[in-house]
């Protein structure tokens, strides 16, 4: 059994994750680690580069883009690791973060789940990655920009947790998968993601389901890494990208949150979606450059 797993799923993102697994092997030098990459039916030599530069790394390539989920679960089931590391191929390893991360967990062993401080390329924090349960009031505290007025509120920052300190431990809700550090013990207790999230909320879905069995989940900025986002993915396919998001979480809240609601709430709730989703495709094929989700610095 190795210390580490690591799992990328790639499409489209050539230079992106040769530049992340170059981050990875160079800061992680020293851990027993296995990679695996799983490509979504690249077309740009992702491939081919990977193999002739980063030789130890598995590769198990799809025929079709199989989507986030699926993918990460196809990486995860070879890899046989006390820890496994779900990492997006636009992310960048700094400063020995993840031997931090597990440094972390071993010493909380309430931990099944952790994220680093992950930042913007421009060296602020990517709030994204530590998050609440995106309950209906939380997110519509976050789209309607109360969050961003009353940042200090905890009545309207339930969504990115505006409140916290950003340089301060604390137990949270949910977790990005972009640099997502998990215990074995989860996977063993709970399975694998849920493959009816193409892409999206899935790190929202497994977080809520590691509480729910028991485990915590934390944001450690002992660790920082930075994200890039919106390369390759679903920056490949805008409106598809668009229209995941939506159905991912109309599917989360039906699985995860609709029962705590009256049912009368529901169909209301199920409209303004729509209308979300009908405003973002709107933004986007008037918008000079095609963003999927939360606009990063450049």
């Amino acid at each position: 059994m190795k210390e580490l797993g690591v799992c990328i799923v790639t499409r489209e993102s050539k230079d992106e994750i040769l530049e992340c697994l170059a981050s990875l092997f160079g800061e992680s030098s020293g851990l027993d680690m296995d990679v695996v990459v799983v490509d979504n039916n690249s077309r740009d030599g992702t491939v081919d580069e990977i193999r002739l530069k980063f030789p130890a790394v598995n590769l198990i390539l799809n025929n079709d883009n199989f989507g986030f989920s699926r993918a990460v679960n196809q990486g995860l089931k070879t890899l046989d690791a006390r820890y496994y590391l779900l990492l997006n191929p636009d992310a960048i390893i700094l400063d020995r973060a993840i031997g931090k991360l597990i440094r972390f967990m071993d010493e909380t062993p309430q931990a099944g789940i952790c994220v680093p401080k992950v930042l913007n390329s421009d060296g602020t924090l990517q709030y994204q990655c530590r998050r609440g349960e995106a309950r209906p009031w939380e997110v519509f505290s976050y789209f309607t920009g109360l969050a961003r007025l009353f940042p200090k509120d905890l009545r309207f920052t339930g969504y990115l947790l505006n409140h916290l300190d950003n340089d301060a431990v604390n137990e949270v809700k949910a977790v990005s998968g972009s640099c997502m550090l998990i215990r074995r013990e989860v996977v063993e207790q709970i399975g694998y993601l849920d493959e009816r999230y193409f892409a999206y909320q899935e790190d929202t879905d497994y977080c809520f389901h590691a509480r729910h069995a028991g485990w915590k989940v934390f944001y450690a900025p002992i660790a920082k890494v930075i994200h890039y986002g919106g390369k390759g993915g679903s920056g490949v396919s805008p409106y598809f990208g668009i229209y995941q998001w939506h159905r991912s979480y109309y599917l989360y809240y039906r699985k995860n949150l609709a029962r705590d609601y009256p049912f009368w709430f529901h169909p209301f709730y199920y409209l303004a979606m729509l209308a979300k989703l009908v405003i973002n495709l709107m933004v986007i094929l008037l918008s000079r450059e095609k963003i999927v989700g939360t606009r990063k610095p450049s």
